[in-house]
């Protein structure tokens, strides 16, 4: 198999707004030190979350990249304010307006954030993070849920496999993206 970008590429998807630090924390550290690239959508909340905590790792070997939208159909070569988030290293900028509600839109960039990563992580979210788990279904990518808490993604697709600990998260992306090189 050829080694390329995107499956060595681990997507983390969450809430735009609300970080959920004890959950993206360590899944950003987690993959720091499995040494694979981050993929997140380049904003706040979770997307920041993680990406501090991916980039902040030592001796890490992959690099942040963020798929960023653009402010709106008419300033498409405007980044939407508040992205790229201060720690994404690579930022993907797009012409795509769309997300939340409209993220399977064929203007929203989340297909290119589900496309472009071997495995794909959910932490909890709202429209926008329910419409990347529908296109991962849609794709055909490996994808797993990650909470303790059932509470905080019991409106995510229920046949998407959820787990509850690190541990399950690491052997997620194990058996998914970094023994699939």
């Amino acid at each position: 198999m050829r080694v390329t970008l995107a499956n060595r590429t681990v997507g983390v998807i969450g809430s735009g707004t609300v970080e959920h630090d004890d959950l993206a924390r360590p899944v950003g550290e987690l993959l720091g030190d499995l040494g694979v690239n981050l993929l997140t959508g380049g904003g706040g909340g979770v997307m920041r979350a993680v990406s501090r905590a991916f980039t902040q790792r030592t001796n890490r070997r992959g690099i942040c990249i963020g798929v960023i939208p653009c402010a709106s159909q008419r300033r498409r070569a405007t980044p939407r304010a508040g992205y790229p988030n201060e720690f994404v290293e690579l930022p993907i900028y797009t012409h795509l307006p769309y997300s939340g509600k409209e993220g399977t839109d064929d203007l929203s960039r989340n297909h290119i954030n589900v496309l472009s990563c071997a495995a794909i992580i959910a932490l909890p979210g709202e429209d926008g993070t329910v419409s990347e788990l529908s296109l991962a279904l849609r794709y055909g990518k490996p994808v797993v849920v990650y909470s303790p808490e059932p509470r905080l993604v019991h409106h995510f697709p229920g046949s998407i496999s959820r787990v509850a600990s690190i541990d399950e998260v690491e052997r997620f992306v194990n058996e998914t993206a970094v023994h699939q090189l």
